[in-house]
């Protein structure tokens, strides 16, 4: 159970169980030392009894005391090594397979979280587990289980007085669980808070030029001010209230040491409690109560991290994009029969059937909101269809595992991402696996060998969060080398050339020239001067293919694609 509520690996639980035997261990430790302290006293306290202090005795409980502070060194490194080094290596394998589980969700999971909420489940959510793990469950279970054998002993010696110091246990954990649903909201209040002032601090900064360009510097950042402001609230609250409850408990749970004493002077007045007894019970009952004091604690942050947990949870049972990763594909015509999809209620495509010739060039054109992009999308399968069947080759694409898929297919998309690393490694994401002289050779084909080899340190140059250091060609010309390398025989090319300047629209056509040699090509275009020379032409409108055929064809027919060819034959004409 616990396993699952921490979602370990078999080496993380083994590791969490290794935890706790070395707390039980650091906690053994810490009770031998009482031991001796209490022989010490009762040492101390024998004149009082009619006896004599025997002061070699106390000389060995002094080596004895040294060796166990050495024992406490080595009990201490080795809880170290099981539960802090376990808990910060299983926090890495529990962030990169919530970042696997990330991949492996479909698109349409995107569309309905924030980014700001999966940040959140990658890294302050598995930094509350990883905590969980290093500075709570092993020591509260370490805790329980050293406490629990004290309290056996303690019975044993005189149970009357366990009963005093333990009397008022029950009604501490009363306190602390009977809160718990109002602790439980409290805490969601507070991620939600905290949620909402992670998401307005990214927007602004996100939006920093158009809030600066347009003077809305005052009025966006009240947003952001509320935000906080709120989360400043929430966390005061959670504080306050939680942290009351756990104090009133704390403070009733002490209330046993007060009982304790008066219990033991009452019977030690009697007669049916001897000195050393009363003593030994003062000093161990103060030890358990620095025990329990730090378990009710511990439960109160448990409650806050089970939020956490429960928001794992709902983001592992995201169901994911299945198929078989075994289907070898060979022929790579695209076919779509009657395919209908919609992001929300209003569908994108509706009812289209059309073929993509194996080897041809086939571009999709149509007015913004047609259904192009979202065409490309579903043949790499970032969406399933939601009627209809889309098929690659004589496969139908719900079939094939998504991963195993794209391995076919190359992308070279409108918006192009670069990462933070060299030249040569965001190239190499096209095949990781591909050496030096293949990378090169794909940059040289893909127009941008040139400008590289200008830059400071080459192919090694860092190039800035996203790309920031290139212009909008460069990069363009660096997502084509990758899908070079990649080598697919499926090309997508979403809007490739869009926003360029002539010259380096020109030397990006020579670069999806070299790309779209022999493969099956889907060209996605606003610009219909690029794509008259394509293989196949369809068009779109509203989601429905309303033409399909060749350039000179489509003019002919004096439809759709006609009057869009003409009025931007027209607009090139425009001047300011």
């Amino acid at each position: 159970m616990l396993q699952k509520l921490l979602f370990l690996s078999d080496q993380g639980y083994r590791d969490f169980k290794a935890a706790v035997r070395a707390n039980v261990l650091v906690n053994l430790s810490f009770m031998a030392p009482i031991i001796v302290m209490n022989l010490v006293i009762m040492e101390i306290l024998k004149p009082f009894v009619g006896g004599a202090v025997d002061y070699a005795r106390l000389w060995s409980y002094a080596g004895i005391g040294l060796v166990l502070v050495i024992a406490m060194y080595c009990a201490n490194r080795y809880e170290y090594g099981k539960t802090y080094v376990a808990a910060y290596a299983a926090a890495a394998e529990k962030r990169i397979a919530v970042a696997e589980q990330l991949r492996r969700l479909p698109l349409s999971f995107f569309n309905q979280k924030d980014l700001t909420e999966l940040t959140t489940n990658l890294m302050a959510d598995c930094t509350n587990i990883e905590h969980t793990f290093s500075h709570l469950f092993p020591q509260l279970a370490g805790n329980i289980i050293t406490i629990a054998g004290v309290t056996v002993l303690l019975c044993l010696y005189d149970w009357q007085m366990a009963l005093a110091i333990f009397g008022t246990l029950p009604l501490s954990f009363l306190i602390l669980f009977g809160s718990r649903s109002l602790q439980r909201r409290i805490g969601e209040r507070h991620v939600a808070a905290k949620l909402k002032s992670a998401e307005q601090s990214q927007e602004y900064l996100e939006g920093i030029k158009v809030i600066k360009a347009f003077g809305l510097s005052g009025e966006k950042f009240t947003s952001l001010d509320r935000a906080l402001r709120d989360f400043m609230k929430q966390s005061i609250r959670l504080e306050a209230i939680v942290g009351s409850f756990v104090v009133s408990a704390i403070v009733i749970l002490r209330f046993g040491l007060t009982a304790a004493i008066f219990v033991g002077v009452h019977r030690l007045s009697g007669g049916r409690l001897d000195l050393v007894k009363f003593v030994v019970f003062l000093i161990v009952g103060s030890g358990i109560y620095t025990s329990l004091s730090t378990i009710m604690t511990m439960f109160g942050e448990i409650f806050y991290t089970l939020i956490s947990l429960d928001r794992m949870k709902a983001l592992q049972a995201q169901p994911l994009m299945e198929g078989d990763a075994g289907i070898a594909l060979e022929r790579f015509h695209i076919a779509f029969d009657r395919v209908s999809f919609g992001y929300n209620q209003d569908e994108v495509i509706r009812d289209a059937s059309f073929t993509i010739p194996q080897g041809k060039v086939t571009a999709l054109v149509g007015p913004s909101g047609s259904g192009k992009s979202t065409v490309a999308r579903l043949v790499a399968r970032f969406w399933d269809v939601s009627r209809g069947g889309a098929r690659i080759g004589d496969r139908n694409i719900r079939e094939i595992d998504p991963e195993h898929l794209l391995s076919y297919i190359a992308i070279v998309f409108q918006d192009v991402v670069l990462f933070n690393d060299t030249v040569y490694n965001n190239i190499r994401i096209g095949n990781p696996d591909a050496g030096e002289d293949r990378v090169i050779a794909a940059a040289r084909m893909a127009q941008c060998d040139g400008f590289i080899r200008r830059m400071p340190q080459g192919y090694q140059t860092l190039i800035g969060e996203n790309g920031c250091t290139l212009s909008g060609g460069e990069r363009q010309r660096i997502s084509i080398a990758r899908a070079l390398l990649k080598n697919a025989p499926i090309v997508l090319l979403d809007e490739a050339t869009a926003s360029l300047d002539p010259e380096n629209e020109a030397e990006i056509q020579t670069a999806i020239s070299n790309l779209i040699k022999g493969r099956t090509v889907v060209v996605i275009a606003h610009r219909l001067r690029t794509v008259a020379a394509a293989d196949q032409i369809i068009v779109l409108d509203r989601g429905q293919v309303v033409e399909q055929g060749r350039h000179a064809e489509l003019m002919e027919r004096d439809g759709l694609y006609a009057r869009l060819y003409r009025i931007q034959q027209e607009s090139l004409g425009w001047a300011i």
